[in-house]
């Protein structure tokens, strides 16, 4: 389990630093236009990743 999670967290730390690596002008433009949302509108997409990743869970251990 140990060894699952810390390859888990390797590749979010892999596919979260690529982008602002290669693309740093459009990262940043994209997140300033994320600090514009509203309050609920962040709350979806977080919600919305939250169920994805529990689905992708559901789908790798069944």
């Amino acid at each position: 389990m140990g060894r699952v999670l810390i390859l888990a967290c390797a590749i979010m730390l892999i596919v979260e630093g690529a982008f602002p690596f290669f693309w740093p002008d459009q990262w940043r433009q994209t997140f300033r236009k994320i600090t514009e949302f509203r309050t609920g509108q962040i709350r979806f997409f977080g919600f919305v990743a939250l169920v994805l990743a529990l689905i992708l869970l559901v789908v790798a251990y069944v």
